[in-house]
């Protein structure tokens, strides 16, 4: 099965000679599932065909916001409704997870509590899951017809099924605490306040379970149902 990988934001300059771009780091959170990829870098313009050039999408994170006059916005909504409309398997993280939302009629906003960084817990139906975050946008209004299957106290709708369509997720199962510590030195400050960098940076290294993030994404494209 094919994994198209729309790449919506780029890796900061100054980690780039550490880490690749992002949709390698989805890459390896796929790996072991059987899975091949073909990415476009939308954010710079770059866009497939239609929603036939794979089997399967994935929408990556991204420094943008859904709601932001950017000329590739527009045509990747229309992109994300096509794709639903051939009844291809879609799957967003974060700025994926928000312009998913919006494409689909929801409502995208800045989170009045600010930023939300570092290890986060994640409530999926009485069970805690512990995923990195990095974000200010939320889903504020979640579109007509999606379930919640998430949330955590900072964030709402956390994760949001569209039965048999989609698939999408406010946190970054992709990024494991080296790239968030790439982030906190590189874009935090005087961006982030200093004590959601201190708490950040005390809660690395426990546990993640990106590996349960992986296996829903997976199940997802092949069952159109989660793990």
């Amino acid at each position: 099965m094919k994994i198209g990988i729309l790449q919506t934001g780029l890796v900061p300059e100054a980690l780039r000679d550490e880490f690749d771009e992002y949709p390698q780091f989805f890459e390896r959170l796929l790996d072991g599932h059987g899975f091949s990829f073909e990415s476009w870098s939308v954010v710079t313009g770059e866009f497939p065909d239609g929603p036939e050039s794979a089997d399967g999408w994935l929408i990556t994170g991204s420094k943008h916001g859904a709601y932001e006059d950017h000329p590739w916005i527009a045509p990747l909504e229309k992109l994300i409704r096509d794709i639903v409309a051939a009844d291809r398997p879609l799957v967003g993280v974060c700025f994926g997870h928000q312009i998913i939302a919006q494409a689909l009629g929801g409502t995208v906003t800045k989170y009045e509590g600010g930023w939300v960084v570092g290890q986060q817990d994640y409530d999926y139906g009485g069970e805690t899951l512990t995923i990195n975050a990095w974000h200010q946008d939320q889903v504020t209004v979640a579109p007509e017809g999606a379930r919640l299957v998430a949330q955590g106290n900072h964030c709402a709708n956390a994760a949001l099924l569209y039965p048999g369509k989609a698939y999408t997720v406010q946190p970054h199962p992709e990024f494991e605490d080296a790239y968030v510590q790439g982030l906190l030195d590189e874009r935090a400050k005087g961006v982030v306040p200093d004590d959601l960098i201190a708490k950040a940076r005390a809660r690395m290294g426990g546990r993640l379970d990106n590996h349960r993030m992986a296996q829903q994404f997976a199940t997802f494209f092949r069952e159109r149902r989660l793990a």
